[in-house]
């Protein structure tokens, strides 16, 4: 087990963050600056010229650390498609600045906020490049996001219909609703997204009890008996000493983060982390290093160099070396690899730091996250963090781990000290949905959820394997990325799908690659199969309009079959690079 994310104040930094001091290069009781000879993860000989879109594609070193198969598909991108897309954008910005010109000549309006011309000689308020994707690239798919909703967003819901007179400048309701649009873009991975049930009697009859607000941080006079409660709860659904909550999710790093690392320490953080993480370590003042999505090489090679260099200049050992990773990530759709992140930290003494924030609820037995899915110690992680707006249907995050950890953050995080306390109806809403989970209802309602949503993402995700499309991430990932790739289709395949009664998810660059736009699906529990298939049905229209099926293989092996299936996976087209390793 490491040493504890706490020390004595005598030994704590000067910007109130506590850390262990290092050793590096010295015999050491277990500080990170201890380096044996050998790598845990050695580099795998290979040729000296690599496609970059294989870049995701990673060997799992150490499969021992696996107690079953982990497997992951990130088929590379046609060339032609690589380069009809980059002339796409190209054309895209050649036309931007054409307009622009005919905006600054007066041709053209311009609709987005300019100086006045007698502030020309100030400092410029609005960057005029900065905004040039939003001008000339997204304007014209705006219409893709933003829809207002007007009902439950739960397997279904109901739009309110908008149009624009000015090319998605502004838009005006048509005093129409479009009802019944099957939802899946919405992080509703277990169905809590309801107004009927247990859920929200309960939300309701907290809402009579305590009120909506509680006006007032919780150590002053906004600490109800509920939230204490409600930290108690999730601290027993993690398995850890303590916990506690947050009104925001995205405040849950940005601003924790800055409490747990400062000047003098470390942060490893993986490439296709959230804004809230990278937030938070910007914030902390520590020194960042980027290492390659879910590449223990790369990690483990940013673990021995800092340890043998440590800090830049004066080669002192790092205070702290923190790893930041998340569970599930949201645009991958892609499981981080925490058997061989825990191994890669154990071994050099670093802390680490999970964002379970799509994988808790959603991955594991009884939707315990990430640490569930591979039957791990909860121990084995320092900092638990994860969100409430997902799998539990509220609002909020949490933090989990050792109880002098928790005590640290309550006195010195400022989302804990300044932020209002989370709403009463919210807190019984987590409550109760988490009992719902851990089977403490007296019913197995939680259970069959989780056994559905596992259920609902095999079948959807087999399906569109089938169907010729190029999927990305984990085979029990319930965020289903499927690509695009080209510009003009991000707006054109939301807009189809909407036409179909079908509400999706489009994302593409600067969210993306450039090369890698692509639709995101969230699978729910929630879903039915004939849900499913209305949607699958849809899709592949579709996707044949567009001409949207890029993969060059249709029968690829799913984890529909059994985990026995090593010679088809031996066996597989050799333009497809999954990430995997099989184990008796």
């Amino acid at each position: 087990m490491p040493p504890s994310m706490t020390e004595s104040s005598a030994n704590k930094l000067t910007n109130g963050d506590v850390c262990h001091r290092t050793a590096n290069g010295k015999k050491s009781s277990g500080r990170n600056g201890f380096v044996k000879n050998h790598c845990l993860f050695q580099q795998p000989q290979q040729k000296k010229y690599r496609r970059p879109s294989e870049k995701n594609n990673h060997v799992v070193h150490n499969a021992s650390l696996y107690n079953k198969p982990f497997v992951e598909q990130f088929e590379e991108t046609p060339l032609l498609v690589a380069v009809l897309t980059y002339v796409g954008y190209g054309i895209l910005t050649i036309f931007g600045y054409l307009r622009d010109f005919l905006r600054n000549r007066g041709v053209e309006k311009c609709h987005v906020a300019r100086e006045r011309d007698e502030q020309k000689d100030f400092v410029p308020l609005y960057q005029d490049f900065e905004n040039f994707y939003t001008r000339n690239l997204y304007m014209r798919i705006r219409d893709n996001w933003n829809r207002p909703i007007c009902s439950v967003p739960g397997a279904k819901m109901d739009l309110v219909e908008r149009a624009s007179k000015d090319y998605n400048w502004t838009f005006e309701h048509t005093g129409k609703v479009v009802k019944d649009v099957i939802n899946m873009g919405s992080y509703n991975y277990l169905g809590f997204a309801e107004n009927t049930g247990m859920c929200a009697d309960s939300a309701t009859g907290s809402t009579h009890k305590y009120g909506v607000g509680v006006g007032s941080t919780r150590y002053e006079m906004g600490n109800l008996d509920i939230h204490e409660e409600l930290e108690q709860l999730v601290a027993r659904f993690l398995g850890v000493e303590s916990s506690m909550a947050f009104g925001m999710g995205f405040a849950t790093n940005s601003m924790n983060i800055p409490a747990l690392a400062g000047k003098g320490c470390l942060i490893l953080s993986d490439e296709l982390n959230h804004a809230s993480l990278v937030l938070g370590a910007r914030l902390s003042g520590a020194t960042i290093r980027v290492f390659k999505h879910n590449n223990m090489v790369s990690l483990e090679k940013l673990l021995r160099d800092a340890i043998v260099h440590g800090q830049p200049r004066t080669h002192r050992p790092w205070k702290k070396i923190l790893i930041l990773v998340e569970g599930i990530y949201s645009m991958e759709g892609s499981i981080v690899r925490l058997p061989e992140v825990i191994a890669l930290k154990k071994h050099y003494k670093a802390y680490l730091y999970l964002d379970e924030a799509h994988s808790i609820g959603a991955l594991g037995p009884r939707g315990g996250g990430v640490v569930d899915y591979f039957g791990l110690d909860p121990k084995d992680v320092d900092i638990m963090m994860g969100t409430f707006t997902k799998s539990f249907g509220a609002a909020g995050g949490y933090i989990g781990g050792k109880r002098e950890l928790i005590d640290y953050l309550r006195s010195h995080s400022h989302s804990s000290i300044y932020a209002t306390a989370m709403s009463p109806p919210v807190s019984q809403q987590i409550i109760t949905s988490m009992k719902i989970i851990m089977g403490e209802d007296d019913t197995t309602l939680g259970a069959e959820r989780l056994k559905q949503l596992s259920e609902n993402t095999t079948y959807f995700r087999r399906k569109l394997r089938e169907m010729g499309f190029i999927i990305y991430g984990n085979d029990d990932s319930p965020v289903v990325p499927m690509m695009l790739y080209m510009p003009a289709k991000i707006g054109a395949f939301g807009r189809e799908m909407l036409k179909r009664n079908i509400g999706t998810v489009v994302v593409g660059f600067p969210a993306t690659p450039i090369i890698e736009s692509r639709a995101r699906f969230c699978v729910s529990a929630a879903h039915t199969r004939d849900m499913l298939d209305t949607a699958l049905e849809a899709i592949s229209e579709v996707g044949d309009v567009l001409q949207l099926k890029y993969s060059r293989h249709h029968d690829f092996p799913s984890s529909l079959g059994p985990w026995s299936s090593a010679e088809s996976l031996l066996l597989e087209p050799s333009h497809v690079k999954p990430s995997c390793h099989i184990t008796n």
